[in-house]
């Protein structure tokens, strides 16, 4: 039982891959590191700066997670780096997984890409919890069109204050 517990708490242990001093919160998923590093968060997708108050309250809820001079550590999956260049990466702050609080406050949308998938588990039970609590973006009204979908142009021209 004892080797079962450790191999899982092994599995599970975040491998920290470097250390990151927040420079500038870009948006509610990416984030600017002091050596200019750009950082965009494994497992979310938060709303487009074009999507009125929602962006601006999703990069205000990783601003107050991550503010310029927060120190975290960077933990990589299977994917080092998207298609423009960034990082792609967990966030730890202390013991905070900050990919798994943004989307616990309802912040952010899960988003599964593989083959970044370490915590999707952990990812699906903060969703769930937000949107029963009805927290962030999941509140009444609630964000009428999902960033990826608005990226996408099938969300109409419709912006919301």
């Amino acid at each position: 039982m004892l080797i079962a517990l450790a191999l899982a708490a092994l599995l599970t242990a975040p491998e920290v891959t470097r250390p990151c001093t927040v420079s500038r919160v870009v948006d509610g998923d990416t984030f600017y590191c002091s050596d200019g590093l750009k950082v965009r968060l494994i497992g979310l997708d938060a709303p487009e700066r074009g999507q009125g108050r929602a962006a601006r309250e999703a990069t205000a809820g990783l601003r107050r997670l991550l503010p310029a001079g927060a120190r975290v550590q960077l933990e990589q999956d299977a994917g080092p780096r998207d298609r423009y260049g960034r990082m792609l990466a967990y966030a730890w702050r202390d013991s905070v997984l900050v990919n798994e609080r943004l989307l616990r406050q309802g912040w952010a949308f899960l988003l599964t890409v593989p083959p970044n998938v370490r915590y999707v588990d952990r990812f699906q039970r903060a969703q769930r919890a937000a949107r029963m609590q009805k927290a962030g973006l999941w509140r009444e009204p609630g964000l009428a069109c999902p960033p990826r979908d608005w990226r996408a142009g099938r969300c109409g021209t419709t912006i919301r204050p």
